[in-house]
């Protein structure tokens, strides 16, 4: 069973999306939709559920500010860090 939804994007976004598909051998924006929804949902989902997605959130930031301000160079540097 299939069910369809309406998603709504920035127009920069929806160009952006419509190029990587054309880009990348996605036949449209929806397929690559499904895909990018499959791929963090099913395939990537390494996340300790018990966190709230506010917390991931959060920990996403922090991550991404250490890398941006030069503190963490790669998430490969970060997971020798952490273990």
């Amino acid at each position: 069973m299939r069910k369809q939804i309406n998603l709504k994007l920035p127009d920069n976004l929806f160009r952006a999306a419509k190029s990587y598909a054309e880009n990348h051998g996605f036949r449209n924006i929806q397929e690559l939709v499904a895909e990018s929804i499959r791929e963090k949902v099913i395939e990537k989902n390494v996340f300790d559920e018990t966190f709230s997605e506010r917390e991931i959130e959060l920990v996403d930031n922090l991550i991404e500010k250490s890398i941006t301000k030069g503190k963490i160079r790669s998430e490969k540097e970060l997971m020798k860090v952490l273990e």
